[in-house]
């Protein structure tokens, strides 16, 4: 077989029948509904957490009110401008049927599953051979969750990159198997669910192909998929670049500043990255190039195009390709960070696009993948040509204890993570969203969130309290709405995407949450309670908030209307000519 022989958009694109071998997921097929529910597995212990995980409120909420409009109407964050209309529009839908935990669940179960498929699909492409795809998806979630450098994750809860994540998988299935045009048009799908996913796969993938030298496609080849999938991509893309319509230049380069230095810079400046992250992600690079020159020793030897024998499915170095240009792209986002060129506004500008995102899962494939590969690649193949007849292949395995070293410690690591994280879902009572009321230790966190949650539920169930009426709510609050049904002022969690939304919401923070220090330092309140009667009617007044839910201690001289044992809403007077109108987006 011609490895680098460009597959044709053809038959072959749409008919498994006439696929070659060597390029069917094989075996019967209860063997692989098993290992795909294997891997499915899996990945539900690694990311079944209880509902909802830190940003399932965040485009659920924006999911539920693109289709109902009427769904907590008045909130703030929620009639900011859509960046993921795709998302919305494909599965927000089940809104009208599904509440918001039934939702998120349904979107769980459906995004693991088609995770799970591409996963299979991509590790067969790799390597054909039953159940392995089990062993690379375990060591693939290990090193996803144990090193990390930007905070990126491909299987969790539910939103758009999480289907983006799917295509961007099976993309990679098509190029390892050289079937180019196929592999544009899926990476095209993947941007237009999350245009930065899809884009910065767009990328790595254009660089994986460059670095295969001579024995790459010309361009012209590609170009049919680029052009369909540069038009798919278009569905992301469009309302992206429509967010900041008409914004003055002033207002977006001040949302780039907070958006990058003031809100999100654990994802996207170095600078603020703890340096343990940076350190154990650039040793599993280094782990990942290891692997790489191992498996690309043995393809080193191979002296002819045509050898009728490979000791794997797809090209050796293909993935390899895309994870050296998800890791070329994090060097040039560092690089940014470092140099600043044009000074700090500018950088902020370019370094809003999650340069870091890639990699950090990119990074934990090569290895997964790498490590199953090695069974199959660590060996060296001998090309002769004799004067008669075709190449004579002589396959010659070497470094076997090198090779089951690296499996062995791979499967004894993952078993290590996988283990311990199904005992934690399974006593885990509070969210990883909730973060109303920070503590120290696991029994009073559990306690804090069972109160929050009764507090919601109770504003919920409320006949006084309209749906209608508005709430200041605790900072580090992400869940009120997802349990209240309420509208809120702001919270620290959901930062809109455009950037006269930024700005406000920047504003409403500081406004609402904080106080200055010296040296111009802004200092935060540990609670709303803290900030007495007299300020909180001030700001029911400005933003036209009605309520006010806080912890219970110290107590306010404000009317109360429902408490608990560690949470009270308040009601805050306020002239009823004054709230009428509602703030504007720069007051």
């Amino acid at each position: 077989m011609n490895w680098f022989r460009i597959a044709d958009f053809g038959p072959r694109f749409f008919s498994k029948a006439q696929r070659p071998p060597s390029e069917r997921v094989g075996g019967p097929r209860w063997q692989l509904v098993a290992e795909w529910l294997l891997v499915l597995l899996v990945f539900a212990i690694h990311a079944g957490w209880p509902v909802p995980d830190p940003n399932e409120p965040y485009y659920l909420g924006k999911a539920i009110h693109f289709w109902q409009p009427d769904w907590v109407q008045g909130d703030f964050f929620l009639d900011t401008a859509d960046a993921h209309a795709t998302f919305y529009f494909t599965f927000g839908w089940l809104a009208l049927w599904f509440g918001p935990t039934a939702l998120a669940w349904t979107g769980r179960l459906l995004t693991w599953s088609l995770l799970a498929w591409g996963w299979q699909r991509l590790s067969w492409s790799v390597v054909p051979r039953r159940w392995w795809a089990v062993l690379s998806a375990t060591v693939l979630v290990a090193c996803l969750e144990n090193a990390h450098m930007a905070g990126e994750w491909m299987i969790g809860g539910v939103e758009g990159k999480s289907f983006a994540y799917v295509f961007v998988l099976l993309g990679l299935e098509a190029m390892a198997r050289e079937r180019w045009t196929k592999c544009w048009l899926l990476l095209g799908i993947a941007s237009g669910f999350h245009v930065l996913v899809g884009g910065w796969a767009v990328v790595a993938v254009a660089i994986g192909w460059l670095l295969q030298g001579r024995y790459r496609a010309s361009a012209a080849e590609h170009l049919p998929g680029l052009v369909g999938g540069g038009l798919i991509a278009l569905l992301g893309l469009i309302p992206t670049l429509l967010l900041n319509r008409g914004t003055p230049p002033d207002i977006v380069s001040w949302a780039n500043e907070i958006y990058v230095y003031v809100r999100l810079g654990h994802h996207l400046n170095p600078m603020v990255i703890p340096d343990w992250f940076i350190v154990r992600f650039v040793a599993l690079t280094a782990l990942w190039l290891l692997i790489w020159w191992l498996t690309a020793k043995s393809a080193k030897t191979i002296s002819q195009r045509d050898a009728s024998q490979m000791p794997i499915a797809g090209q050796p170095w293909a993935i390899h390709g895309f994870v050296a240009g998800a890791v070329i792209i994090a060097v040039v986002g560092a690089v940014i960070a470092w140099l600043q060129p044009g000074g700090p506004a500018w950088t902020a500008s370019l370094l809003r696009f999650y340069w870091f995102r890639l990699s950090d899962v990119a990074v934990p494939m090569g290895v997964a993948l790498g490590v199953v590969q090695l069974e199959f690649v660590t060996r060296e193949m001998v090309v002769s040509q004799p004067t008669t007849g075709g190449p004579t292949v002589t396959v010659v395995r070497r470094w076997s204890w090198l090779r089951r070293g690296v499996i062995a410690m791979a499967v004894l690591s993952s078993a290590a993570y996988l283990v311990p994280r199904a005992g934690q879902i399974t006593y885990m009572q509070a969210p990883r969203s909730f973060r109303a009321s920070p503590s120290r230790s696991f029994a009073d966190r559990a306690a804090n969130f069972v109160a929050w949650r009764d507090i919601c539920h109770q504003i919920a169930a409320s006949e006084e309290i309209p749906t209608t009426a508005r709430f200041l709510t605790p900072r580090l609050s992400q869940t009120f709405k997802w349990y209240a049904q309420r509208p809120e002022v702001a919270n620290w969690k959901e930062i809109p995407q455009d950037a006269a939304g930024i700005v406000e919401w920047w504003r409403r923070m500081r406004k609402i949450h904080s106080y200055p220090g010296s040296w111009g330092r802004v200092y935060w309140y540990n609670s709303l309670a803290r900030q007495g009667p007299r300020r909180l009617r001030g700001l029911a007044e400005r933003y036209g908030a009605d309520y006010a839910v806080t912890v219970a201690s110290p107590t306010l001289p404000l009317p109360v209307v429902l408490r608990n044992n560690r949470y009270v809403v308040y009601r805050l007077d306020r002239p009823r000519e004054k709230a009428e109108p509602r703030a504007q987006l720069h007051p």
